[in-house]
């Protein structure tokens, strides 16, 4: 995706309408999620907005463009980091990019504000939907585990997820093929009867490559990535999901 569109997409509440696509497979058995489309960060960056009015949304736009590009970085060169390290290191280097001064405590709250993350509105009853029609669910993010943990319980899920799927289990970030295979070890299935939930065009394109059925929950409107695949459906919201995995 255009992560450079994310804040002031998310502001407007922009969306795209769903595509029309045919379930992903009928031997889907379990559904993998990004951790973004599962959890709405727009509270963080918000939060930037109030710290520095007029400079805010500049200043989470760098953040997280330099956390996508730190944590790529840190795989392909094997030298692994937390996703909060990652996290504070980028907002260290956007401040100075912006030319922003902070306090600790300011950067301490933004960083912090990952712990503090709930689920996109339309996530949980889609979540009981799949659950109820047997079907295995996990996140598989660059989350830390006490990350993802911390989500569930602000967000009421708790026992809805089979397994919880982070980076640091295999310290490779996406796309990396290492972390996508956490899902495929992890269910035990092949990849074909995963399907995948990606917030960002190139998770989507990622995890298509891996061999996912993968749908692209597209919230910002975003224009396709132009990496030579793409997913098998794009979606608005959630409310395309449901179809997709043929519940």
């Amino acid at each position: 995706m255009n992560r450079r569109t994310f804040v002031s997409a998310a502001a407007a509440g922009a969306a795209t309408a769903i595509l029309p696509a045919q379930a992903a497979s009928t031997g889907v058995k379990a559904v993998a999620f990004d951790g973004l489309a599962l959890f709405d960060p727009r509270p963080i960056f918000g939060l930037a907005e109030q710290f520095f009015p007029g400079r805010g949304n500049a200043l989470a736009t760098a953040w997280r463009v330099r956390i996508f590009e730190y944590s790529w970085l840190r795989t392909l060169t094997r030298s692994y980091e937390s996703f909060l390290r990652i996290a504070e290191d980028a907002l260290v280097f956007a401040l100075a990019q912006e030319k922003i001064i902070a306090t600790d405590a300011q950067r301490k709250q933004l960083v912090e504000g990952f712990l503090n993350l709930r689920t996109w509105p339309d996530v949980a009853p889609v979540l009981r939907r799949l659950k109820a029609a047997g079907l295995r669910l996990a996140p598989l993010s660059h989350f830390s585990v006490p990350m993802l943990e911390k989500g569930i319980v602000n967000s009421g899920l708790e026992g809805v997820f089979d397994h919880l799927l982070s980076a640091d289990l295999v310290k490779a970030y996406k796309p990396d093929p290492r972390a996508y295979q956490m899902a495929v070890d992890r269910f035990g299935l092949s990849p074909r009867e995963i399907a995948f939930v990606a917030f960002g065009g190139w998770d989507a394109a990622g995890a298509k490559t891996f061999g996912f059925p993968t749908i692209w929950i597209n919230r910002m409107n975003a224009p396709d990535e132009q990496l030579g695949i793409a997913p098998d459906a794009v979606g608005a919201n959630f409310d395309a999901l449901p179809a997709f995995v043929g519940v």
